[in-house]
């Protein structure tokens, strides 16, 4: 009877002392090393789903008048979301690359800042590389008119 009561004891010190310290796990940030192999090794790829349209028409733009274009998506898979890299095809648009990986079901947003200098229509293209299966590379587009005024 003292033997159990003993182990009991020990096991309920053990699993006590577990969970003393138990804390929110930080956000986790990825080095290069560590995006480059999560998008080459099939192993880890998931879907994305983009909850906006993957063209934007923006309509009438100032020109000179910077604007930010948002694509809001979301990581419908079941593997950790990594974006490796965001491209713009020019250097009036400016992307933002987020530096975090995305959990399945969780949800994130691709940016970019755009500002031209000309006049007349635009189509420009954010190019998206991420751990994704059937394709790594995921084009965004966003249209518009820069007049004048």
């Amino acid at each position: 009877m003292k033997k159990t009561a003993l182990i009991v004891l020990a096991a309920l010190s053990v699993a006590a002392c577990k969970n003393v310290d138990k804390k929110e796990a930080p956000v986790e940030t990825l080095t290069k090393n560590q995006i480059e192999k999560a998008v080459a090794d099939s192993s880890s790829f998931t879907t994305i789903e983009w909850l906006d349209s993957t063209t934007q028409s923006l309509g009438k733009l100032t020109k000179g008048k910077e604007i930010e274009i948002t694509w809001r998506f979301k990581n419908s898979g079941d593997k950790n979301l990594v974006i490796e890299n965001v491209s713009a095809s020019c250097g009036c648009t400016i992307p933002e690359k987020p530096e975090k990986p995305f959990a399945p079901g969780e949800e994130g947003v691709i940016k970019a800042k755009f500002n031209g200098s000309g006049s007349g229509s635009i189509t420009k293209q954010v190019t998206v590389i991420a751990n994704t299966k059937n394709t790594s590379t995921h084009l965004l587009t966003f249209t518009g008119e820069v007049s004048e005024k």
